[in-house]
């Protein structure tokens, strides 16, 4: 394993890391981690003491470079890092189609590979927790991944979270039976589906948004909706429903609002043009024992890429939920009678 400069800059190196399924298929995926450089570093006040860490999933069609979320974690005494998943982002081959996985516990190899980098990588530093962080699709696969490996995951947050279909399970169920069979017969066949660039134009700084996006990692239609895809994402959305019994504490942040439609609206600009955030929010409240919901007014699908004075509300509500459930699980914060 060895760190180099990442394509973000100054303060962020990755490492390429390949982990092998249990289906014996070995997948590429990349893991960034957030280091502020000496030079860089406020010499006036000391570093905060490192509480544990922090793994962030990206969403479909996505690729970590959000260097803001990173700089929040560290501000708060966490050490960050991001996956970039086989078929995404700097994980992307020439010979594989993009986003592309045909089943949601493929991932499992290379979150598990990451966490144990994570762990080699801290060595030193207090052992403190470890927070998995997931937006959109990452969401569903976070929450599915925490839900078979709890004792490895000690808080989930979860930014809009990919846990349902539009509308609701009958919508699901619909269309999982339309798209089961060819999912069986040829997975990777692309199906034909209207495609929209609405979010992408509402955060990229070519169009109408702030954000400065690689295409070639993250394209402004996404990429193409292959049908066993599609059906591994269905079977995850059956699991959520029947309710994933998690254990540790989980927040969950969406927008306060969806907007939907094949034309561009200017509410697009401040609503999820993505998911259905009612039945988001619905799913949620099945994930476990301890779930804290969030709705962000005027934010987008990523609640932490909106306009600034809605993820500012945002990131005030998240180090909130952070103060309250993390920070008062630090040993600095346990009395001495305290085992």
């Amino acid at each position: 394993m060895e760190w180099t400069a990442d394509i973000l800059g100054t303060d962020f190196q990755s490492c390429g890391l390949d982990a092998t399924g249990p289906d014996g298929v070995i997948r590429h995926a990349t893991l960034i981690r957030h280091r502020v450089q000496a030079a860089h570093a406020n010499d006036s006040q000391s570093p905060p003491q490192r509480s544990g860490a922090v793994l962030f999933l990206h969403g479909w069609s996505d690729y970590f470079f959000n260097v803001e979320l990173a700089g929040f974690w560290a501000d708060q005494g966490y050490d960050f890092y991001a996956l970039d998943m086989h078929n995404h982002g700097r994980s992307l081959q020439a010979d594989m189609p993009g986003g592309y996985v045909a089943n949601l516990n493929d991932y499992d190899a290379e979150i598990e590979k990451a966490i144990d980098i994570i762990h080699r990588d801290r060595a030193g530093s207090p052992a403190g927790s470890l927070t998995l962080m997931g937006h959109s699709t990452g969401g569903l696969v976070a929450a599915l991944w925490a839900s078979r490996h709890p004792e490895a995951v000690q808080y989930l947050i979860l930014d809009s979270p990919w846990l349902e279909m539009h509308g609701s399970s009958l919508v699901r169920r619909a269309a999982q039976a339309m798209v089961s069979p060819i999912a069986k017969i040829r997975p990777e066949t692309v199906l034909r589906l209207p495609e929209r660039g609405f979010y992408f134009r509402s955060i990229s700084s070519t169009a109408e948004g702030e954000w400065a996006l690689d295409e070639n990692y993250r394209p402004p239609l996404a990429f193409p909706v292959r049908a066993g895809w599609l059906s591994a994402v269905f079977a995850g959305h059956s699991q959520v429903a029947r309710g994933l019994k998690l254990e540790m504490p989980v927040l969950v942040l969406t927008s306060s609002t969806s907007a939907n439609g094949m034309v561009w609206q200017e509410s697009m600009r401040r609503s999820d043009a993505v998911l259905d955030v009612s039945v988001i929010a619905l799913r949620a409240m099945a994930l476990g024992r301890t779930v804290t919901l969030e709705r962000i007014d005027g934010a987008l699908h990523d609640v932490f890429l909106s306009a600034p004075a809605v993820r500012k509300d945002a990131y005030a509500r998240l180090a909130r939920w952070v103060n309250g459930f993390m920070d008062n699980n630090r040993p600095e914060h346990q009395s001495e009678g305290d085992t």
